[in-house]
């Protein structure tokens, strides 16, 4: 299993220490702007943990729960 980057670059923004546009944030995600979006609306949603791959999620149920009402109230808007 690989060790989980601290210093990873969704980390930093995670810990303010890289800027975003953020466009939401819950106390289980982020969703913000894609520095180099590939349509005019690119939101990337990061769960907030230290996490090295998605298989390693804890409350896998919860989180992707909260990601599809982060994605529906974004597409609401």
């Amino acid at each position: 299993m690989v060790k989980y980057n601290g210093n990873n670059i969704f980390a930093k923004i995670l810990r303010g220490e890289v800027p975003c546009k953020k466009v939401l944030e819950t106390e289980y995600a982020l969703a913000f702007n894609d520095i180099n979006p590939q349509t005019p609306t690119h939101v990337l949603v990061i769960p907030k943990g230290s996490y090295e791959n998605l298989k390693f999620l804890s409350g896998a149920h919860e989180f992707l729960a909260h990601r599809l009402c982060i994605v529906f109230l974004l597409g609401s808007g």
